[in-house]
Parts: structure tokens; sequence; C-alpha cells
């Protein structure tokens, strides 16, 4: 009797499997914007509990077929989540370089988000930070030297420089108005 010793074929995933991935990444997707690593991240970690004995591959195999549905009904598309999401934080008061952080992070590629930044005005991002937390021209009271270091590091601990925490620190409250008016 001849003994195969040929590698069984992996185990593809039942077509039941598929078309739970496919609802899974419609349920996902409706709900909020995702990068294609956090849909696959979503399904795969889904498919673990859901599906009892599930083997690597078919995780993988769902979680691919979860993104290319995404891709098929143009829901998933990580140049505009990342377009979106660099407006949404530049009008929320992030930096450059905070905005650049997360969307890395989030599983966006590098070159899509250099593309996505480049056009920031971190002073105008750092003007809208200074009014949201009441610092340099949008102050309440008078800034002695502890409050001029408090402000300074916050403003570098969201990512900012030095020069542009120091700018806006120094700013009147007109200049400021002035900055963020323009487009």
């Amino acid at each position: 009797m001849a003994v195969d010793d040929t590698p069984s074929a992996p185990e593809a995933p039942t077509p039941r499997m598929l078309a739970w991935a496919k609802n899974s990444a419609a349920y996902r997707l409706s709900r909020r914007m995702m990068t294609e690593r956090q849909l696959a991240e979503a399904v795969s970690r889904k498919a673990r509990q859901k599906f009892e004995g599930v083997t690597d591959e078919q995780v993988k195999a769902l979680a691919d077929a979860a993104v290319a549905f995404g891709h098929s009904v143009s829901a998933l598309d990580d140049v505009a989540y990342a377009e979106i999401r660099t407006r949404s934080s530049v009008r929320a008061g992030k930096s450059r370089k905070a905005i650049a952080q997360t969307l890395v992070q989030k599983g966006v590629d590098r070159e899509i988000v250099q593309a996505a930044v480049q056009e920031t005005d971190d002073l105008k991002s750092a003007i809208i930070y200074a009014r949201r937390r009441a610092f340099g021209p949008f102050r309440r009271g008078d800034m002695d030297e502890r409050q001029k270091a408090k402000e300074l590091s916050a403003f570098a601990r969201q990512g900012f420089s030095f020069e542009i925490g120091a700018r806006i620190v120094r700013m009147d409250r007109d200049e400021a108005e002035e900055l963020l008016a323009m487009p």
C-alpha cells in the first residue's frame, strides 16, 4: 500500500463562511470608514470567535474576501480614508506629525499618508488647538512663566514645533482670528 507523502491542500473557507465575511464587511463598512488593515483585522478576529476549528489559512482567506468585497462596492479606499481623516484632524487642531502617526497606526501606506498630510498647515492647526484649549491669544487672564511653559509643553506633546508653539503663545487675538479666516 502506497503512502501519500504530499501535504494536503489547505482547506478553503466554506460558502457559508464566505457569505458571512461579505456580510460582516458590509456591516462594518456601513457603520464607519475603515482602512484595509482595520477591516481585515476585525474580520479575522471575529472569524476566530465565530467558527470553531477555523484554520489560519481560512481566516486569511475570509479577511481577503472581506477586503475584496469592500473594494468591489467602493466602500474601502485608503486614499479617501487618509484624506478625510486628515481634513477632520486639521479641523480638530491636530499637527501634521500627529495625523501622520495616527494614519500609519491605522494601517495606511506611508506614501498615501505623505500625500494626504502634504497640504496641511501646522500653524492654522495649532491656532485651532490653542482656541480649543484657551492658550496663547485665546487665554483668559495673564500669562506667567509657569503658564507659558505649560502651553509650550502642550503644543510639543501634540506634535507642533517649538517655533509654532512660541509664535502662538506670543500672538494677539486679532492676528490669530485673521489667520483662521484665511482659506
